[in-house]
């Protein structure tokens, strides 16, 4: 009966553990997105293409591209953990991907819902 009993708690805890990784990240609006990276503590994360984020990106943001192969070892290397980190991409598809990852990283992540398209429709900056 003991080993019943504890064959059912470490199934529980195993299903604990699994629940309290979850890939938890917050997808904000234009609006509430804009609030959030004026605090200049938040780090800009662009994961579109080099060639989409030429063609205009959000003000002081870096890019890290989250197709290629190399995205987490890149993010984990030079982006702060002790900073919340903004996430966009192009329609929102890829900065959720980003997103979902970097918090399985340990990082405390927002991103941009419906990507920078959504930005510039709301007729928020952009750099080049």
């Amino acid at each position: 009966m003991k080993s019943k009993a504890m064959g059912i708690l470490a199934m529980l805890c195993s299903m604990m553990g699994c629940n309290a990784q979850k890939d938890e990240f917050k997808s904000l609006s234009v609006e509430e997105y804009a609030k959030a990276i004026e605090d200049t503590m938040v780090v800009r994360l662009d994961v579109r293409t080099a060639e989409e984020f030429s063609a205009g990106h959000i003000s002081k943001a870096i890019n890290i591209d989250v197709q290629q192969g190399d995205f987490a070892e890149k993010a984990t290397k030079c982006l702060p953990k002790d900073k919340t980190i903004a996430v966009n991409c192009r329609s929102g598809k890829r900065s959720k991907k980003a997103a979902s990852i970097l918090a399985r990283h340990g990082f405390k992540v927002i991103e941009l819902d419906a990507g920078i398209n959504d930005w510039v429709n709301a007729g928020m900056p952009v750099s080049k």
